[in-house]
């Protein structure tokens, strides 16, 4: 599949991430139907696109895009709690959390969710995953489109930040691999490819950051330094955007 063959897009997951996602998406000129299981969890996503800290009317606000640009994108966006709705998607997202156990990610949740997607969608269809940390390959097992899974995942705000990175498996095609790709810069992001390893080890981003952040919170056990003082260090010292106990927070419940 190339990008010209992407008509729709499915997102599985109105969240932090799959909202972010979305609103990219849109902005792009991509027609999205984001799936989530609560109607009042697609008014906040919806709310959230439109008049959160990165929503699209303070780019309007801020000149950044026009209130017609602004009107098509929203056009463009189909939200449902029926998961039929995805059955003829081009390319389908999965950006699910932790479910009710309070994780960030819950794999046996994704394995569930995958095979009932392949067992729903059109077989050409393309699948990516936005996880953080699961090795994709064994997210792929759900699955009978192998050649056809591949990881995309974006950082939080998924919607502001540049970086996707593209993690391929020993099954992925090259197809596959520069559809994601070519996806990615339509979005006005930079994508960076990698190869799948196991471990659940994260990819390039959290694999450093996870170093960091227990480095981080080592010090504050030790009594060296305060949280707060810790993340004043690395965003003025090291311009981040926000410290590495901080940032965690913003990631999971959003930048307010």
């Amino acid at each position: 599949m190339k990008l010209e063959d992407v008509k729709s897009i499915g997102v599985m997951g109105g969240g932090v991430m799959g909202g972010g996602i979305t609103q990219a998406l849109i902005l792009a000129g991509y027609k999205v139907i984001c799936r989530d299981l609560k109607d009042e969890i697609l008014e906040k996503t919806k709310d959230t696109m439109i008049n959160g800290r990165f929503g699209i009317q303070g780019g309007v606000d801020r000149g950044k895009q026009t209130q017609e640009e602004m009107d098509a994108a929203l056009a463009r966006l189909t939200l449902t709690t029926k998961v039929e709705d995805l059955k003829d998607v081009d390319l389908l997202i999965e950006a699910i959390g932790g479910g009710e156990n309070g994780q960030l990610e819950n794999k046996p949740l994704k394995l569930k969710i995958w095979a009932e997607m392949d067992a729903l969608v059109k077989k050409e269809a393309v699948f990516a995953s936005n996880t953080s940390m699961f090795t994709i390959a064994d997210l792929a097992v759900a699955t009978n489109r192998k050649d056809r899974f591949i990881g995309m995942h974006l950082f939080s705000p998924a919607n502001i930040m540049k970086l996707v990175e593209v993690t391929y498996t020993a099954d992925t095609t090259e197809d596959t691999i520069k559809l994601i790709i070519d996806l990615s810069k339509s979005m006005g992001k930079t994508p960076v490819r990698i190869k799948d390893v196991p471990g659940d080890t994260g990819f390039i981003g959290n694999r450093i950051f996870a170093a960091t952040r227990k480095e981080a919170q080592k010090i504050v056990d030790e009594g060296i330094a305060t949280e707060e003082d810790v993340d004043t260090a690395m965003m003025l010292g090291f311009n981040w955007p926000a410290g590495p106990l901080g940032m965690g927070q913003g990631a999971r419940s959003g930048w307010k």
